[in-house]
């Protein structure tokens, strides 16, 4: 494994924290509080590449890997985890889903339009009452001549409302049969799909999370991606990919926190001198420096078993799990670092320590990452 960074990294570094300070930084806490989805940044993050990172040249796409990708999300989320957590489910779960196991017309039809961002996509999975347990997954599709009759109804959808296209799994046999799932791509504005109740969150509000609805939904069997009952095949390695997202999106964050706690334990002062010198602040700002290259590690070599097409359900596992955990620490900390200060609104810490929960939960807990590793292991 070689964890060199490129020159092209490097340059993508610069774009995606360039971009975050001058167009993000400024309004994060205006959409924070209003809980806007800013529909216009992620356009113009499309007219710089970054919202089709993967998607190969040929498709209207940048055509980098995901070295490359995890450094665009990590310097985003150091500034805003929303804005992250929107960019990685754009490029992973709906452009990806399409990108591995669409048809030649389909990614010809949807990729050009999702790597520009003209398109915003949506990814459903998840329903109220099935989260880890998707085989017992109620929403249905149900063949009816040419087309497909979808119902049901997917909840906690990032996009959910806004997005353009959306990637959905329904079942199309009995519930927790092997092979029970399908995959469809879904346009907004086709009869029978509506937007349902939008979720008021703890952290993350400027990422929409809302409700997918679909009532007597009628789609042509042209928009089913890859044979029927694959569904679910699909959707785990989706999210093998999408766990070096949620990896990235943690670490992100961790590094936003630790940066401005270590700016704060510089300048901050007491009893005459920087509190960065009192062992109990220095300490934890060792640990979380630690913790930082430990996630940085265990994700770079994710993205390089990605990369070389080798089995990563393990590492990618890994890189989730311990990355997620380690923003929720980090950022736990930076908000005792500092102190009453780090409890307000005015500094950016209690921001990082609200959205960094969500990276243990989304796209499989964390108590969802250990079965996956320890099956892993036990093998």
């Amino acid at each position: 494994m070689n964890f060199i960074t490129t020159e092209l990294t490097e340059q993508v570094a610069h774009t995606a924290r360039d971009f975050a300070q001058q167009h993000i930084k400024p309004h994060l806490m205006e959409w924070d509080e209003s809980q806007e989805f800013p529909v216009h940044i992620f356009k113009e993050m499309g007219k710089l590449g970054l919202m089709g990172v993967l998607v190969p040249e040929a498709y209207g796409g940048s055509g980098m890997g995901y070295y490359e990708y995890s450094t665009i999300i990590q310097e985003i989320a150091k500034v805003c985890g929303s804005i992250g957590l929107s960019l990685a489910a754009h490029n992973s779960l709906c452009t990806g889903h399409i990108l591995t196991f669409g048809s030649e017309e389909q990614k010809k039809k949807y990729l050009p339009k999702l790597a520009t961002a003209e398109f915003i996509g949506a990814w459903g999975l998840t329903e109220a009452n099935t989260g880890s347990d998707a085989g017992n997954m109620k929403t249905t599709a149900v063949k009816d001549g040419d087309d497909w009759i979808i119902n049901g109804t997917k909840s906690w959808i990032t996009h959910g409302k806004s997005g353009d296209v959306a990637v959905i799994i329904c079942r199309t046999g009995e519930p927790r049969t092997k092979d029970n799932s399908t995959a469809f791509i879904v346009e907004r504005g086709t009869a029978g799909f509506s937007a349902g109740k939008k979720e008021n969150k703890l952290g993350m509000r400027a990422s929409e999370t809302a409700e997918m609805i679909f009532d007597n939904c009628r789609i042509p069997d042209a928009n089913r991606m890859g044979e029927v009952g694959q569904g679910f095949k699909q959707s785990m390695k989706i999210l093998d990919g999408g766990r070096i997202s949620i990896a990235a999106l943690g670490l992100g964050i961790a590094k936003g926190a630790y940066e401005a706690s270590l700016q704060y334990a510089k300048e901050r002062h007491q009893f005459d001198q920087p509190i960065a010198s009192f062992q109990g602040i220095s300490f934890k700002l060792a640990d979380m420096a630690t913790e930082i290259e430990a996630a940085d590690l265990l994700i770079k070599q994710a993205c390089d078993l990605k990369m070389r097409g080798l089995p990563m359900t393990k590492e990618s596992a890994m890189a989730k799990y311990y990355s997620s955990e380690v923003a929720v620490r980090v950022s736990t900390d930076a908000v005792q670092i500092f102190g009453g200060y780090g409890y307000t609104k005015d500094f950016p810490v209690e921001k990082f320590y609200r959205d960094s929960k969500l990276c243990t939960i989304g796209e499989g807990t964390s108590e969802i990452q250990k079965l996956v590793i320890s099956r892993e292991v036990l093998k």
